[in-house]
């Protein structure tokens, strides 16, 4: 039997709730994550050159980025609803490799952090950047989505190592 009392998603009883966060100081939070993408050398000139029939792959995928970082407390049961006051979205392409990355930091100033609009972020990124390319490559792989930095709240400063 799992012990929940270190999970702060579960009551006493071990029932999902969403969290209570009415009595936490608001401080300035950010997050950043990153995940990468792997392609074909076809599907990697295709972005590169932003020579696709859908239209700009990067600039599409940059928006969809922004739009799921504000869309995450509808897609994540226990995710609290919040007011994100800056979301910036930044693509890194490696030739050598036919990989797309990226990275997102989330900030807000409230009572919860926003790591998970950052992640949330990140893979909608990625799943757009494969909408737009699978007619070009079936055989794309998502990869190493993952949280990079958050600072702010009860917890303070977190960088992975």
């Amino acid at each position: 039997m799992t012990s929940h009392q270190n999970l702060t998603h579960f009551n006493q009883d071990g029932q999902a709730h969403m969290v209570d966060v009415g009595q936490k100081e608001s401080t300035k939070r950010k997050a950043t994550a990153e995940g990468s993408i792997f392609v074909s050398e076809e599907a990697f000139i295709c972005v590169q050159s932003g020579n696709n029939k859908k239209g700009d792959v990067l600039a599409i995928a940059r928006i969809a980025a922004i739009q799921a970082s504000k869309q995450t407390a509808f897609l994540i049961p226990l995710c609290h609803p919040i007011s994100l006051t800056h979301v910036s979205v930044e693509f890194k392409l490696h030739e050598n490799e036919h990989r797309i990355s990226i990275e997102v930091s989330t900030e807000n100033v409230g009572q919860t952090g926003v790591e998970m609009e950052a992640l949330c972020a990140v893979n909608i990124g990625l799943l757009t950047i494969y909408d737009m390319l699978k007619a070009i490559d079936k055989n794309m792989r998502i990869s190493d989505i993952q949280l990079i930095h958050k600072s702010g709240g009860r917890s303070g400063q977190w960088r992975k190592n």
